[in-house]
């Protein structure tokens, strides 16, 4: 089974167990030491989540090499990927990527240690970096 449907499995799950879950809860779940699911789920107000579990490892590893938050300025976005002028392969689409910022580490030196970490996709933007865990 591929990785992301493991996550969505156990969130299937979670969610017939909280049924009377407030809007504030949902996708409020710690899913590695410093990432919880919701930082990862589609701004559109659908809480939409997919997330797969190679990206959430590597952004981890990442967050414990440079010792300081990874904030996601964006994850799975399937409701305005048109809009952001995404591809329409894009990897954002799978779970498989995210577009960071890390404060006081310039783009550059993101993109470096992003490497160092594992990530084999990598674009560097005047304020953030896209990730993604292409095969």
């Amino acid at each position: 089974m591929d990785q992301a449907h493991d996550v969505k499995r156990v969130l299937k799950a979670r969610c017939r167990k909280d049924q009377n879950m407030s809007e504030q809860e949902i996708n409020n779940i710690r899913v590695a030491p410093n990432f919880l699911l919701l930082e990862f789920e589609c701004q559109d107000g659908s809480h939409q989540v997919v997330l797969h579990r190679d990206l959430l490892e590597r952004l981890q590893a990442l967050r414990d090499a440079l010792g300081r938050p990874v904030i996601i300025n964006s994850g799975y976005h399937p409701a305005h990927n048109d809009a952001v002028g995404g591809s329409p392969t894009s990897y954002h689409l799978r779970g498989m990527a995210a577009d960071i910022r890390v404060p006081g580490v310039s783009p550059q030196a993101l993109a470096e240690a992003a490497r160092q970490a594992g990530f084999r996709g990598i674009i560097t933007y005047a304020t953030y970096i896209h990730l993604d865990v292409r095969p």
